[in-house]
This record gives C-alpha cells, structure tokens and sequence, in this order.
C-alpha cells in the first residue's frame, strides 16, 4: 500500500470527517454550557457520568473508570474532579472495603446543576448536528449518530 492507495486515502477522509463533526459537536456543546452553567463540556460529562452511580455491586466507580468514561487521563480527571469539588459540585470519600480506593459522588448541588444543564447540553448537540447535517461530507455520520443505539 501506498499513500495515495484509494483505500487510504477514503479512510482518512472519514477520519477527517468524523473527527470534524467531533469538533463541531464539542464546539458548539462547550459554548452553551458554559455560557449557560458555568460548565466545560469535560465538567458536563464527569458530573453525568458520576451521577449514574448506584450503591449496588459495581455501582461506584474507581478513578481509573471514571478516566475512561470521560475519555480523559488519569492525573487530568483526579484535577478535574479537584475543581469540581471545590466548586461543592463533587466530594470524594474512602471506599469502606478497600482504604486505598476513593470514591467520588455528586452533592445535591452538584445534581441541581447537572439537571439544570442537561437540557442545554440536548439542544446544544440536536443544533449542531442539525447543522452538520446539511454538510454533505457529515451528513451520513449524523445519520450514524442518529441511528446509533447504546446500552446506558
């Protein structure tokens, strides 16, 4: 394979456009938020990601998951959940089992936010990929969006 190989070259235009109507979402969710909440889109996505926490089996998440649900490092979730906390947004206790795990859940305050939020992060995303839609290079990964069914 060459560079110039059809092939690759159509797969990196999708990549291109994937990563596009990533940055088009995330632009246009980031500028709502905070201009509405006081939130980034990464502070959005911790807080809803924290709040599907349940105290059953496997119901808390150790930092690690938390990372990978919000597609961030280790060390930059641990200081995004430090802002949050110190907003009084977050607090962090020892796990009962395990005195090395911490856990982390969402004070009342920090719900009140993230329901207050949720709508604007909705209409947020439904405009930009409205918008993207009328892109025909992004038009068939809206469609893929659209479509796309996730167990939660």
């Amino acid at each position: 394979m060459t560079a110039t190989d059809p092939a690759l070259t159509a797969l990196a235009q999708g990549w291109c456009a994937l990563s596009l109507l990533h940055g088009k979402i995330e632009t246009r969710i980031e500028r709502a938020l905070q201009s509405g909440h006081g939130l980034s889109a990464r502070e959005y996505s911790l807080l809803d990601v924290l709040s599907r926490q349940h105290s059953g089996p496997g119901g808390h998440l150790q930092m690690k998951q938390v990372a990978d649900a919000v597609v961030l490092s280790q060390s930059a979730t641990t200081r995004l959940v430090t802002r949050l906390e110190d907003r009084g947004l977050l607090t962090r206790y020892l796990c009962d089992t395990d005195r090395r795990g911490i856990y982390t859940d969402v004070t009342e305050a920090g719900l009140t936010l993230l329901a207050e939020a949720r709508p604007t992060n909705a209409s947020a995303l439904r405009a930009a990929l409205d918008d993207a839609s009328e892109n025909p290079e992004l038009a068939p990964l809206v469609r893929a969006v659209e479509e796309l069914k996730v167990a939660v």
